[in-house]
């Protein structure tokens, strides 16, 4: 199946066998688990319970979303907004210039049709109302944050380049978009964006990579630093808590915002996901700066509840005195004009799994008109 991707080779392989991270095989992290990370007394759910339902796995009704085309016509006033469009898709404006994260308009994910985790909220507006951004920046290769339909619009529709991992590349090439617009990146090499003044970074996380049953670490995974000449933005992707996030903040920082993961998190799996107790954790490390959560809201990827991340960070954040951004889904807000969180989240009845609405996106792209309904 297409929606699998490829394997490097040629040039792009031996680039990739030639980094510090390859271990013959494939990728490594570098950094060993800290202690306490993954709590091997609890067994790792079993694949029947985290494709099943769950108790409040996905909220009753669709969540508050707002059409941010009205605010994305006018710039920011700081120079700096980030809109949350789901899961780990944000737009980011920064000094006049637009970035878009992990962007995920399909409906699982999943390189399957009819199998796999399905998303309970839509994107707030389609991918072809989205403005033109400047750069595509993706993290890593899993299905959640590397969409198949959604890549093949963006390649037959637009000119936009992309940023990415080690590796990531083949599978872009794969589906439709020209090598020349690929760049992919080790840990701490940049890339300075033609025509913008932007320069994106590829950092350390500790994560993993694979879309099928033999690809495993077989591309890199990595956070991103997106930078202006005033603005420094921090995008987790995904990840377990690390020492290197204090380098991160040495070598890169100080950040006006911090987008870090914390859902999909389980006690068994902190080495490769935050959670939001962690995040807190990651975001000391990194130095501070307003916090976007991601990651979250919008599919059921392990056994909690769908708005525990949010509850649980709230809660734990406002003992600490972080400087929160927990917007609705499409609004657009400004690291410099830190609000009060609104707890949006508890205004749904959530007695009851939400039924499928008739506005949710269907899976592949030879199913939709141009690019994504």
């Amino acid at each position: 199946m297409n929606s699998f991707g490829k394997r490097a080779q040629g040039e792009r392989l031996e680039r990739m066998r030639a980094s510090a991270l390859w271990n013959g095989e494939g990728f490594r992290n570098l950094h060993p688990i800290a202690p306490g990370l993954r709590d091997l007394s609890v067994p790792r759910p079993t694949l029947k319970e985290f494709l099943g339902a769950g108790d409040r796995r996905t909220p009753a009704a669709p969540l508050p979303a707002h059409d941010p085309r009205e605010a994305w016509s006018q710039p920011a006033r700081s120079g700096l907004r980030a809109t949350w469009l789901g899961h780990s898709t944000v737009l980011i404006e920064i000094d006049g210039h637009r970035v878009l994260t992990d962007p995920v308009w399909g409906t699982r994910a999943s390189p399957f049709r009819l199998l796999g985790p399905k998303r309970f909220q839509p994107v707030p507006l389609r991918l072809r109302q989205m403005p033109e951004v400047d750069v595509v920046v993706i993290s890593h290769d899993h299905y959640d944050h590397l969409d198949y339909p959604t890549i093949r619009a963006l390649a037959r529709h637009s000119a936009v380049p992309f940023v990415t991992s080690l590796g990531v590349g083949a599978h872009l090439q794969a589906w439709g978009v020209a090598p020349e617009r690929i760049t992919e990146l080790d840990w701490w090499e940049s890339h300075r964006v033609p025509g913008t003044g932007l320069t994106i970074t590829a950092a350390p996380s500790q994560h993993f990579s694979g879309r099928g049953l033999k690809d495993r670490n077989a591309t890199l995974w990595s956070s991103m630093v997106v930078q202006s000449e005033r603005h420094r933005v921090f995008f987790s992707g995904d990840t377990g808590l690390t020492t290197e996030y204090a380098t991160i903040r040495e070598r890169l920082g100080p950040f006006d915002l911090v987008m870090l993961e914390v859902g999909a998190f389980h006690p068994s799996w902190g080495d490769i996901h935050l959670g939001p107790l962690n995040a807190l954790k990651a975001h000391a490390l990194l130095g501070g700066g307003a916090f976007l959560p991601v990651h979250w809201g919008t599919f059921s990827l392990a056994m909690h509840a769908w708005d525990e991340p949010a509850e649980t960070l709230l809660q734990a954040a406002q003992g600490a005195g972080t400087p929160l951004l927990m917007p609705r889904l499409g609004e657009a807000v400004e690291p410099a004009a830190l609000r009060p969180v609104v707890p949006w989240w508890r205004t749904l009845d959530t007695s009851q799994p939400m039924a499928p609405t008739p506005s949710e996106p269907r899976s592949l792209e030879r199913d939709l008109p141009w690019p994504l309904d």
